[in-house]
């Protein structure tokens, strides 16, 4: 690669969700940092475009769940892969950085390994807990796997992956990231009693399958302890006014915030959120969180048919996983897994998980009661969240670890040309 020989590689990045246009947005940083003359383009949105990144594709417009929102926009996926693959053969990147967002990024990595490519994989998609067949395709269109979390490298060098463990970049966003005090303060000050943060999604279709729910269980909570401050985390605008004509119908006011998210999980007590990366985040604010995702009866059946693990909440995976006598997998090679945690299991979950077809909210708003109502419950949940970050936070900054990583990977493959 002449690029590398001359230390000005060109990084292509992917990256469909919010959360990966962020992480990508970080990892570019770090490697302008290792890589002063680098440039960098992609698929992306306006965080790295922010980091410096050209962004080809905007990607993260698209993110959609649900295969008919898949095919309704099939043609400009399609258009978008040309466009990609046009790219890598004009513009010959020295290495393509995949971020989450598998169906897209299967293609990408399909068309890189085809002019021959390097491919990374920057946190990659969750196929130990979904679709574990598709490790065959990590290992012939991935050439190096970045992973967030020691259960997944386990998993990957079982089945002969190139992986790296790096751990997860959302504990260090966390701490760099800057909160307005006075903001929190002042929700803080409020005339009413302890906050109680929801957070309904990032995606249009979360926010409309999940927000009733989350409202009834605030409408219990409201009964026993009446204080109750609730405030609403919106990803966008457009969600902003979709929660707020929800409340309008509902005949209830409870603030709505844009772009707040960290500053509404810092002021809370405890949270309801959706099921997600976010559980993360609310490790990392140590907050006592109700896990709620409600799904239709037939997602439910599909969910139940693929899904591999006894937790859905990237948090309660972890806090199993340290346990030595304890297993996040089901035995279970093929059917559906039990319709609701045994007992042990539920018992496990650092943060209790709903993921129902029904109207769980009664049993959402009794653990919420708990923790407001009685503050040795609340401390021992918070204790429990707090050691439990000490110990999932230790493998030091992910991106940094990353880009060390990419540094060597590129200083070898140029060892080895001079050696020739």
């Amino acid at each position: 690669m002449e690029s590398e020989q001359q230390g000005r590689p060109f990084f292509f990045f992917s990256a469909g969700e919010p959360s990966g246009d962020l992480h990508a947005a970080e990892l570019i940083r770090e490697l302008r940092e290792r890589f002063p003359n680098a440039s960098f383009a992609g698929c992306g949105g306006p965080k790295m475009k922010e980091a410096g990144c050209r962004i080809d594709v905007p990607l993260t417009d698209l993110a959609v769940m649900g295969i008919g929102r898949v095919l309704w926009n099939l043609r400009l996926f399609l258009r978008y892969l040309r466009k990609v693959h046009e790219i890598f053969q004009k513009e010959k990147p020295d290495a393509v950085v995949l971020v989450d967002f598998p169906g897209f990024n299967w293609q990408v990595a399909k068309r890189a390994k085809k002019e021959g490519i390097p491919v990374f994989y920057f946190i990659p998609p969750q196929i130990w807990a979904w679709a574990q067949g598709r490790v065959k395709k990590m290992k012939r269109l991935v050439d190096h796997v970045l992973c967030p979390l020691a259960f997944e490298e386990n998993w990957y060098r079982a089945r002969n992956c190139d992986v790296h463990r790096i751990g997860h970049p959302f504990f260090e966003e966390v701490r760099k990231k800057e909160l307005d005090r006075p903001f929190i303060e002042q929700l803080r000050s409020g005339p009413n009693g302890p906050i109680l943060t929801l957070l309904p999604g990032s995606r249009d279709q979360e926010v409309d399958h999940n927000l009733s729910e989350m409202f009834n269980a605030v409408e219990k909570i409201r009964k026993q302890i009446p204080s109750v401050q609730p405030i609403i985390a919106a990803f966008k605008d457009s969600q902003a006014d979709r929660i707020r004509r929800f409340l309008e119908k509902k005949e209830r006011s409870i603030p709505v915030f844009v772009g707040r998210t960290p500053e509404l999980m810092e002021a809370a007590v405890c949270c309801i959120a959706v099921s997600g990366s976010v559980s993360l985040e609310l490790l990392a604010h140590r907050k006592p969180t109700v896990i709620y995702y409600r799904v239709d009866s037939l997602s439910h059946t599909v969910f139940r048919f693929f899904c591999r693990v006894k937790y859905i909440t990237l948090t309660n995976l972890i806090a199993v996983d340290r346990l030595p006598n304890e297993s996040i997998f089901y035995n279970n090679r093929w059917g559906l897994i039990p319709k609701e945690p045994s007992n042990h299991d539920r018992d496990l979950m650092v943060f209790p998980e709903y993921i129902t077809p029904k109207d769980r909210s009664g049993e959402v708003a009794a653990h919420i009661i708990n923790w407001l109502s009685d503050p040795a419950a609340l401390q021992k949940k918070q204790e429990e969240l707090s050691e439990l970050l000490q110990w999932a936070d230790a493998d030091g900054d992910p991106v940094r670890n990353a880009a060390d990583y990419f540094v060597k990977i590129f200083q070898n493959k140029i060892s080895q040309k001079e050696n020739l």
